[in-house]
């Protein structure tokens, strides 16, 4: 064999395995991507009972892009959708805890009621405002089936308050932050009903 044939057999295997390691690295991040997807799917919608959907809600979001509330800020949202019909909205809210930002994930059915809110981001301090990330969360689902007037507006503080809510022992400030950023994100949805749930919502 020649020197240019030689050269040409190295260059194509140089090339064909160039190529090689390409297609695996892209197969290999396509699977990781799929992977993660699988995994802040499950994360991000473990409230909803799994027979009330059968979209993908992480694919539908909604136009919210850091919309600033009373004391909050909604910085995404998702549709859930069920044989072509909303069945519930979920509210990414950022919040100020006692000691950072506090991040919410917030699920209300298409009627206005709440599902559940859960802890995605805090760092509160541990053992008090701390243990709004526990999940399932005793205190977090006190709030299940609660509405915009459900209580009156006054009734969306803490008892001590003169509220309707028990707070976290030993965590007043962040039980406060969560319960005005609940009764900000259903106050938000009862006034964006329609463009957050569509035309398909059931009434």
């Amino acid at each position: 064999m020649n020197r240019a044939a030689c050269i040409a057999t190295l260059l194509l295997v140089g090339g064909l395995g160039l190529g090689g390691t390409y297609a695996l690295q892209h197969l290999s991040t396509a699977r990781i991507a799929s992977e993660q997807r699988q995994i802040d799917s499950r994360t991000l919608l473990d409230m909803l009972p799994p027979a009330s959907y059968d979209n993908q809600p992480l694919d539908q979001p909604l136009a919210l892009d850091k919309v600033s509330l009373s004391t909050s800020t909604l910085l995404t949202g998702y549709r859930a959708t069920h044989a072509g019909q909303t069945s519930a909205v979920l509210l990414r809210s950022q919040t100020t805890g006692y000691t950072a930002s506090i991040e919410l994930l917030i699920a209300i059915d298409a009627n206005g009621k709440l599902l559940g809110v859960k802890t995605l981001k805090q760092a509160e301090t541990p053992g008090l405002g701390g243990r709004i990330a526990e999940w399932p969360n005793a205190w977090l689902q006190t709030f299940s089936g609660k509405s915009r007037n459900d209580p009156a507006d006054s009734g969306w503080a803490l008892k001590k308050d003169q509220g309707q809510f028990d707070q976290i022992a030993g965590a007043t400030t962040t039980s406060r932050a969560v319960i005005k950023a609940i009764h900000d994100a259903l106050r938000y949805f009862d006034e964006h009903r329609q463009t957050l749930v569509g035309s398909v919502a059931n009434e």
